[in-house]
Order: C-alpha cells, then sequence, then structure tokens
C-alpha cells in the first residue's frame, strides 16, 4: 500500500501544473517598471538589514518606517539619507503604531522585523489591510495561531512569504541542485539544526564591542531586549527554520510530501546560568534564574514517504557555529559541518570522505551563478539578497512567493509541537497538514525560475 500511495502521490504531483491555493492580488505592481512599494514595520538591526538591500534596489521605493525605539529610527533614517532617497513616512507611536503604517494606501508590502511574539498579530493586520507580507522567523508561535494565518491569507488573497535566507545559502542551494540531479540517488535521511553560541546576543548590554554581559530586558540591546525571555519561559526547538527550510525544499514538503509526526526531546539547562557565573559571578542578581530551555533540543520528523528528519536546537553552550546538515539517500551523503561528500562509485576513494567544495562548484545553482556579483556585500554571505530579490521579484511578476504561507506554518508549528511533545515526556504527535490535502497535487517550483 506505500509503495502505490507513493506512487500517486509523485504521479499527481508533477502531472499537475504549479497549484496556487490564493488567488491573485490585484494590489500587486502592475509591470516590471512599476516600484514595490514597501513599508518597514521594525527597524532595528535586522530590519536594517533588509532596508539596506532595498534602498539598493531601484525597483523598489521605502515608503514607510514603523518602530518603538528612537535609536533605530534615527540609524534607519541615516541609511536613507546616505542612499539618497526621500525620507519615508515615519512612525514611532508605541507597540501598535505600526497599525497607523498599515492604514497607508500607498503601501504594496511590509517587511516584518520585530521580536517573535509580535509576528503573528502584525501579519494577520497586515494581510487583512491588504498587504502583501514578509516576515522574518517565525511567523505563528501556536497551532491556533498558524491556521490563522492560513485562513486569513486564503480568506483576504494575500500572500505571506516567511523570509527564511539560509534556504538561499550557497552550498545549500548547490546541495539542492544534486537532489534534483538524483546526485544522492533516493533520499532517506536529512539533518540540520541552529547550532549557534548565542549567550553574548542573549545578554547584551550594548556597550561592549562585541556584545556580551550578564543583561537582558529592558537593561539589554537589540535582542537581548527580548529574546532571552523566551528562554526562562520555554522549552522546545525555538527556532527550527533555518534547518527545516532548506531541508523542507529538498524534500519537496507541501509539494507531493509533508510532515507526518514529530517527537522531541530536552536535555538540562545549564549553560545560560554557568555563563551568567562564569561573567558576573555566582552573586549577580541574574544567576538566580531558573531557565527552562534546554540547552539541547532534539527533534524527530517522519514524511508522508518515509524519509526521517533529526533537527536540533543549541544556542545557550560555547561551541562553533553549525547548523548541522547532512543530505543522505541510496547513492552517498554530504555533511556541512567537515564540508565533506562521498558519493558511491564516483568518490576518489571507497568509505573514504573527500572534499565537498569541487562538487559544490561543479552543481553551483544557477540563481548563484546568475546573481553572484550582485549579492556580493550583502548579509550572511550574500542570501539575505536572494532572499528579499525573491519576495519582490514575486510581486513584481504576481506570482506566489516561492516560499509560502503554507511553507511558512509548516516550518513554525515545529516549535510548539515540540514544546508539547517535551511537556508530555517525548511523546510523538502528529503533524497538521496546513494545505489540506492540497499537498498531492502541488508542484515544488522553489528556485527553478531564472530569477527567484
Amino acid at each position: 500500500m506505500k509503495t502505490n500511495r507513493r506512487k500517486f502521490i509523485q504521479t499527481t504531483a508533477l502531472a499537475g501544473a504549479a497549484f496556487s491555493i490564493l488567488p491573485s492580488s490585484s494590489l500587486f505592481a502592475q509591470d516590471k517598471t512599476q516600484k514595490v512599494r514597501l513599508g518597514f514595520i521594525g527597524v532595528g538591526l535586522r530590519g536594517q538589514n533588509h532596508l539596506d538591500l532595498a534602498l539598493r534596489r531601484n525597483d523598489v521605493e521605502v515608503v514607510a518606517l514603523c518602530d518603538i525605539q528612537q535609536r533605530m529610527m534615527d540609524m534607519s533614517l541615516n541609511m536613507v539619507q546616505k542612499a539618497g532617497k526621500l525620507k519615508p513616512q515615519v512612525i514611532l507611536e508605541g507597540p501598535y503604531g505600526y497599525r497607523k503604517l498599515l492604514d497607508n494606501k500607498n503601501i504594496d508590502a511590509v517587511i516584518i522585523s520585530t521580536p517573535w511574539e509580535w509576528h503573528t498579530i502584525q501579519c494577520l493586520d497586515a494581510m487583512n489591510a491588504k498587504k502583501i507580507v514578509g516576515c522574518e522567523v517565525i511567523t505563528g508561535g501556536t497551532l491556533e495561531e498558524c491556521w490563522e494565518l492560513v485562513q486569513t491569507s486564503e480568506r483576504t488573497g494575500m500572500p505571506l512569504m516567511m523570509l527564511e535566507n539560509v534556504c538561499y545559502r550557497r552550498d545549500v542551494m548547490a546541495v539542492l541542485n544534486m537532489v534534483r540531479q538524483n546526485v544522492f540517488g533516493e533520499l532517506i535521511h536529512l539533518q540540520g539544526g541552529y547550532q549557534h553560541d548565542l549567550r553574548e546576543v542573549k545578554f547584551n548590554d550594548g556597550i561592549k564591542p562585541y556584545g556580551g554581559g550578564v543583561e537582558f530586558g529592558e537593561k539589554g540591546f537589540s535582542e537581548a531586549q527580548w529574546r532571552t525571555e523566551h528562554s526562562i519561559h520555554r522549552d522546545g526547538d525555538l527556532y527550527p527554520t533555518h534547518g527545516i527550510g532548506p531541508i523542507a525544499m529538498m524534500l519537496n514538503i507541501n509539494r507531493g510530501n509533508r510532515f507526518t509526526e514529530l517527537v522531541s526531546y530536552s536535555s538540562k539547562a545549564r549553560g545560560l546560568h554557568d555563563y551568567i557565573v562564569k561573567t558576573a559571578g555566582e552573586n549577580h542578581l541574574n544567576a538566580k534564574i531558573n531557565f527552562k530551555l534546554g540547552d539541547v533540543v532534539t527533534t524527530m520528523i517522519k514524511c508522508a514517504n518515509d524519509e526521517t528528519i533529526l533537527l536540533q536546537h543549541d544556542t545557550n553552550l560555547p561551541r562553533p557555529y553549525s547548523l548541522g546538515f547532512r543530505v543522505q539517500g541510496t547513492n552517498g551523503i554530504w555533511m556541512d559541518l567537515n564540508k565533506s561528500i562521498y558519493i558511491e562509485d564516483q568518490s576518489k576513494q571507497p568509505h573514504r570522505w573527500e572534499d565537498a567544495q569541487p562538487w559544490l562548484d561543479k552543481y553551483d545553482h544557477p540563481l548563484w551563478k546568475k546573481y553572484a556579483n550582485d549579492a556580493a556585500g550583502a548579509g550572511h554571505g550574500g542570501m539575505d539578497w536572494f532572499v528579499l530579490n525573491a519576495f519582490i521579484e514575486s510581486i513584481k511578476r504576481k506570482t506566489p512567493p516561492p516560499m509560502d504561507v503554507y511553507d511558512a506554518v509548516t516550518w513554525s508549528a515545529i516549535t510548539p509541537l515540540s514544546e508539547t511533545s517535551i511537556r508530555l515526556g517525548g511523546e510523538t504527535l502528529p503533524f497538521p497538514d496546513f494545505t489540506k490535502g492540497q499537498w498531492m497535487l502541488r508542484k515544488n517550483t522553489f528556485a527553478l525560475d531564472d530569477s527567484y
């Protein structure tokens, strides 16, 4: 029965045209010469990354900026001035001041770069105001919020794209190209995650040149003002999308395949407490905090086509940065941690790793071959340029974004599901189908267009 079901899924996914549940929007720019008019909700350090790239484009007009902090607004306006662009509307009217921005009829789309807990309500308000949405990760904090985002996008016809930049990382896209050319054979198991020492981000007073300290909340700077609170009160994979986004595209999730079940486990929590003690001493007030987030959270996901996925969230311990990607199929394996690859009957020696770079160069994705110079100097090794470009191009072309609302909520749902699984002692949970069955008919067109 599994073989028949798999053949049916693959046949219907390939036979159907690219399936879009969302209707076309009349608010899209009407031709390729018309500028996309953007509003920015949140212009902190991450929002300023997007703003910088938008200001470089001739096909974008920055219409309005909204934030709650004068300091961040001043930095952003200075960027606009240096770019030689007209001063946008400025909104500094508290947490709900963004709704004034949404009232601006001259805005086609918004980019949301605010703390996680604000993403859902701001996405919902923006779609209800008939704005196309590009939102930083994550979009929905609960399953109920994820469903509401889908329903609102479908009802209003407004696309929602989560700005997951790692899907455009150069080595990841080369491996995607290899997957599509069957270099690895049939995919069996994939791994990824967020393995990044963030202690100096979670405790940052904004005074030391490279961050650090032990302050957060009102005494903190930038992400430390809000991100650390999640480590106190929550235990789960709080940031899954950097790992799962590229994996989902390789496995055609929501497009001929889907996640079916999930289970998560959490380790003890020691890293943040130890950091405070080492940095400020055991008598510091923050050393008394009982952090809930386990230092290493491990999640397993099963797919409809019987592949398995392992994700890890690891941000509170000393370690070098790695997203821990592993792509393994019937013909071979690639791992980013050791930057190595092995392809049976093609690698130089049997049972021996070899340098992956020649393979990555050979299968360099066409988008990177075409736009590497345009992306040079953009954040995160250039991938920030690609994700913003994809958002802008989809608006100009009146097409669904390459990562749509169903991707946004599917990837985001890992967080609340992992929290529930851990709370229930490692119980396996069913994974919602946010496409309501349409995953069997949709086709994966991610990064197949020559522009995005």
